[in-house]
């Protein structure tokens, strides 16, 4: 008998938790204990309280990063259909393919804007390597530019379905994001894209974003080396905003409180992106800390960006990120990163936040050139 590469056991809906924006979730009866498990309505359908499920634990049961829940793959006893348009599959060739109008495809009514190449018109696009800087950026570029549309791509580097993410969920209730695209093999947005850099044209031409988000949804990929991470991707991205016509931001993964040392200071991921997947210059805005030690260590790592032709600008992280977390709990959006608080890391959050920051100058200056 050859080895399976998934656990599949079955279980029984006992209770709703919570279900709304495309995702159920619930306490399921699995293996004689009662666990988390999420239900995908566009792969499942919504669930019910008796509903006897199919699962797969693997991740649950090897502890990873994603093994707080179990994911429903099959509803016993019930057919679902398709209600979307499009030919597009996404997670094709898999038991959990979609079907998705893509912004691009022949049937979507966004085709012919879409058939050339735009330019992005230095619209300012800011990349990150993981999801937990999304929020921070969003409230940075509302608060300085509260009128500003905001649009989130979210690339397929770590979950698929957007309806994952609660702080997306949010963030799109409160208006920090004005539209989610989902690229790759991601779906759930209000737009879907082939590729990332179809993403971006469809956040120019379909959404009028004036200022572009991109990062992976949560559960971001590592593997301790250099190069097993899908935070790498954010090298290629922002080659791709600049070959479009935009004005491509990094956002540095910046910590001093987590645990592997390979992630202090600027994180080794964001390190090896800029240096070795990176083909232009960049403007890399970080913080500037009070404390000796971590400003110490950016100035260093600093110098190592510049001798690549970057151009380093420091903010104050401090007001950048006081800003932006005054506007996110208004709207009752809480962040963390790696399960830790802005209290546990400052240092991830004020990164974020003056990237957000940063990229609102960058509207601000492109709007006065052209009222000149």
């Amino acid at each position: 008998m050859e080895a399976s590469f998934v656990r599949i056991r079955e279980g029984v809906v006992v209770e709703i938790i919570a279900s709304g924006a495309g995702v159920t979730q619930a306490w399921v009866e699995v293996d004689g204990k009662k666990d988390r498990a999420i239900s995908y309505h566009a792969l499942t359908g919504p669930l019910a309280p008796g509903d006897r499920v199919s699962l797969n634990t693997t991740a649950a049961w090897l502890g990873l990063g994603t093994g707080g829940f179990h994911f429903v793959t099959a509803v016993w006893g019930r057919s679902t259909e398709t209600s979307r348009d499009g030919h597009i599959m996404k997670a094709r060739y898999t038991p959990s393919q979609v079907r998705v109008l893509a912004v691009e495809e022949e049937g979507s009514p966004y085709h012919e804007q879409l058939r050339d190449i735009p330019d992005l018109e230095g619209m300012p696009v800011a990349v990150g390597g993981l999801h937990s800087q999304v929020p921070l950026v969003a409230a940075a570029v509302k608060h300085r530019a509260p009128q500003a549309r905001v649009a989130y791509v979210m690339t397929d580097g770590a979950a698929l379905p957007a309806a994952f993410s609660q702080v997306v969920q949010g963030l799109r209730r409160a208006g920090l994001v004005d539209a989610v695209i989902t690229a790759g093999h991601a779906f759930g947005g209000d737009y879907e894209a082939v590729t990332v850099p179809s993403a971006l044209a469809a956040a120019k031409v379909v959404v009028k974003a004036d200022v572009t988000i991109v990062a992976m949804g949560p559960g971001v990929v590592g593997t301790g080396t250099s190069l097993g991470c899908t935070a790498l991707e954010q090298g290629p991205i922002l080659d791709a905003a600049q070959d479009l016509g935009g004005r491509p931001l990094p956002v540095a993964r910046v910590s001093f409180h987590d645990p592997r040392e390979r992630h202090h200071g600027i994180s080794h991921h964001t390190m090896t992106a800029l240096t070795r997947f990176v083909h232009y210059p960049l403007t890399v805005p970080l913080p500037l800390f009070n404390r000796a030690p971590w400003r110490e260590r950016l100035k260093e790592q600093a110098k190592a960006l510049e001798a690549k032709g970057h151009t380093i600008v420091w903010r104050d992280g401090v007001r950048a990120h006081a800003h932006a977390k005054a506007l996110l709990s208004q709207h009752g959006i809480k962040v963390t990163t790696m399960g830790r608080s802005d209290k546990d890391d400052p240092a991830f959050f004020q990164a974020a936040a003056v990237a957000g920051e940063e990229a609102a100058r960058l509207l601000e200056a492109r709007e006065s050139g052209r009222a000149r």
